[in-house]
């Protein structure tokens, strides 16, 4: 599955110029694929093969090293044409950055080396066994003088096309035989790997073509070199959970964006006016202007957010970063940053929902054809922002300015 022969992406700019080429071309089909439950292979192969899956890539390994905030833009820009294709790398992206921060110079090198070359990592690290998602039944063992690993993880986003699985797993060795720290492990491992089971199996209403089905893993094994510890990334004050919720904010953004293009194209196009606003057309309504108003303002201020969060974010992992900070906010940029996302997420989560059942609203009773499939736009909004509650977004808002009690450390803020 591994493009060959991957592009190299030189800049923030670059980068930005080659999304946009891409998400012309995603575009087209988008709802087709959606409604078919048509798996976007072709379109992943030229994602990979454009080089913009290895722009986190460090310098000193050939990559472009780009900060948080150009990810987020790029993968704004494609959520915009189809948000399946930019949910896909969301996890991509998160487990080259744990390398970047917890991986060996070793691990580093071999791992990031694959995805210059094209190579597609995806997540196994949900379960459904746990009382909350944060309690992990999988384990790894030391077998042998290796390890085994063995579990089940549910929506695996991306397995369907991925050269690398990132499987997240609890060491279980109570004797210490194996030498390595108790605590929870990324296993960085082939996806054809023997004893791995990737099944096609995910149903939700939207997100549909993102490959988040089932993996399984029936004694896996695996060498110490591809473990890497988690702990040194999410229980510390790295950035790592607002860089990865920076990157949903952006999906929900840019699903409002998608969303208010369709039903700006579908009212200038297809749309008739009501007959009380005495007009001919439906763009001379005065009150669906107001309306469309008042999504424009919605949608200016979730991309406004999401800009200012990957400044903070940027400011958090780059040391030393030209950006400054806010004069009003946490002085820890670590903190500042999470928060920062916290509110982008609230704001872009409001914006994609709101905006894509408003597109019904705006554009009339022709715009619910069944065959227009416009509805994938919600479908893919409501269940995209069930990742992680927005409540627990403004819980840690709230306390911030009561209690100057930073978030926590767990990797999903």
């Amino acid at each position: 599955m591994t493009a060959v022969g991957a592009g190299r992406i030189a800049s923030a700019v670059h980068a930005y110029e080659v999304a946009r080429e891409l998400a012309s071309e995603f575009a087209t089909g988008a709802a087709d694929r959606d409604r078919d439950r048509a798996l976007p292979h072709g379109e992943i192969d030229r994602l990979a093969a454009s080089g913009l899956l290895a722009i986190t890539v460090p310098a000193d390994l050939g990559g472009a090293d780009l900060p948080p905030s150009a990810v987020a833009e790029v993968v704004r820009i494609l959520a915009a044409a189809d948000p399946n294709i930019a949910q896909i790398p969301h996890s991509h992206f998160v487990y080259v950055n744990l390398l970047r921060l917890a991986g060996s110079e070793d691990q580093r090198r071999r791992y990031l080396g694959q995805v210059l070359g094209g190579a597609r990592i995806a997540n196994a690290q949900s379960e459904r066994t746990g009382a909350t998602v944060a309690e992990i039944a999988t384990t790894v063992r030391p077998d042998a003088g290796r390890f085994r690993v063995d579990g089940v993880k549910y929506y695996c986003t991306g397995s369907l096309f991925a050269d690398v699985l990132a499987v997240l797993a609890r060491l279980d060795d109570p004797d210490g035989v194996s030498g390595l720290a108790a605590g929870e492990y990324i296993a960085y491992l082939p996806a054809e790997t023997p004893g791995v089971r990737i099944v096609d199996d995910w149903n939700g209403i939207g997100q549909r073509t993102t490959g988040s089905g089932t993996v399984s893993f029936d004694g896996v094994v695996v060498g110490a070199d591809q473990l890497v510890p988690r702990s040194l990334a999410v229980r510390a004050p790295t950035g790592y959970g607002a860089f990865a919720q920076l990157l949903h904010a952006a999906i929900d953004a840019g699903i409002a964006r998608g969303a208010l293009t369709a039903a700006t194209e579908f009212v200038r196009t297809k749309s008739r006016p009501w007959f009380e606003a005495e007009v001919e057309r439906a763009v001379d309504d005065p009150l669906l202007i107001q309306r469309f108003g008042e999504l424009a303002v919605t949608l200016t201020a979730a991309e406004s957010a999401l800009t200012a969060a990957g400044a903070a974010v940027d400011r958090a992992v780059t040391p030393g970063t030209e950006i400054p900070a806010p004069s009003d906010g946490p002085a820890d940029p670590v903190a500042a940053a999470s928060l920062a996302v916290a509110a982008a997420k609230i704001l872009s989560d409001r914006a994609a929902t709101e905006i894509s059942a408003a597109l019904f609203e705006v554009s009339g009773t022709r715009s619910a054809a069944a065959d227009l499939n416009l509805h994938h736009f919600w479908r893919n909004a409501r269940t995209h922002t069930l990742h992680d509650p927005i409540r627990w977004k403004y819980h840690h808002l709230g306390r911030a300015l009561l209690h100057d009690t930073p978030p926590p450390l767990h990797g999903v803020i």
